[in-house]
């Protein structure tokens, strides 16, 4: 009895789980092209999460806790499942308590837990009144399961958006990039990569979560090779504007290094550059 309650504890601990980890490519690199992530910036503010639900690994994201932000979220499309909306949001206790166990929960379940809560994230209290959306990066559109879907739904893949631009245009282009790549590369049998992400603004909602500029997201279809064969990204303003299309990723990956005022930009790895 003492040994089943022993291993009931532990999977109540390790269900729900979204773990903080110092490499995000020995951690969950199966969300990669080529098991290489895109741009990892060498500021102490940016954190690195392997996206877990019931002990399952279902994407990756690279969070700045300055500006309570993620920078991106980067998955696997493996081709439209109808899920449906979880519509409840998670954080993540171990961005503010390094000491809490690495499950995501709801705010009301830690508020009276951890000292500081809020510090390094967004919290639910912060969207309200704020005419912003919580904008999914990796989008309940494209989860590859409904477990996947409902590990969308925590503020450390979420930024605030322009309602009418996430509703709106932004919506449009989830729905025609998932048709491309549903009739384009899934039938060839390529693995395709996702990458999803946002560039800070100069606002903020409740003087605390930075109002990104520009959402921005891209794709890369691997063959069996590790080439990548079709490709093309998307940037859009964060108001109701459709979104701009990029020729091609490095055209992209250019774009994102002049408004991330870095060096270079890197999305995808391959045998041949996209």
């Amino acid at each position: 009895m003492l040994l089943l309650l022993h291993v009931l504890m532990l999977s109540l601990l390790s269900s729900c789980s979204a773990r903080v980890v110092q490499d995000f490519e020995s951690e969950c690199g199966q969300f990669f092209a080529n098991r290489k992530s895109p741009t990892i910036f060498s500021d102490s503010q940016y954190k690195q999460i392997c996206q877990t639900l019931n002990n399952n690994v279902y994407y990756a994201t690279y969070y700045d806790t300055h500006n309570r932000i993620p920078v991106y979220s980067a998955y696997k499309f493996e081709g439209l499942k109808d899920c449906k909306r979880l519509d409840k949001w998670y954080i993540e206790p171990q961005l503010d308590d390094t000491n809490k166990s690495p499950s995501m929960e709801f705010e009301k379940d830690v508020r009276n837990i951890i000292q500081g809560l809020g510090y390094h994230q967004a919290l639910s209290r912060d969207y309200i009144k704020s005419k912003h959306d919580r904008g999914h990066l990796e989008p309940v559109f494209q989860a590859n399961s409904q477990g996947c879907a409902n590990a969308t739904f925590t503020l450390t893949n979420a930024a605030p958006q322009d309602p009418s631009f996430n509703r709106g245009q932004w919506r449009k282009l989830e729905e025609k990039m998932a048709e491309k790549l549903s009739n384009q590369c899934l039938p060839k049998k390529y693995n395709v990569y996702i990458v999803t992400g946002v560039v800070p603004g100069n606002n903020t909602i409740n003087n605390r979560v930075n109002v990104p500029s520009h959402f921005w997201t891209a794709y890369c279809c691997l063959d069996n090779n590790n080439k990548c064969k079709i490709s093309g990204g998307f940037i859009g303003v964060n108001e109701n504007i459709t979104p701009e299309e990029k020729p091609t990723v490095k055209d992209l990956e250019e774009k994102l290094k002049d408004l991330y005022k870095v060096t270079s930009f890197k999305l995808f790895h391959s045998s041949t550059e996209p």
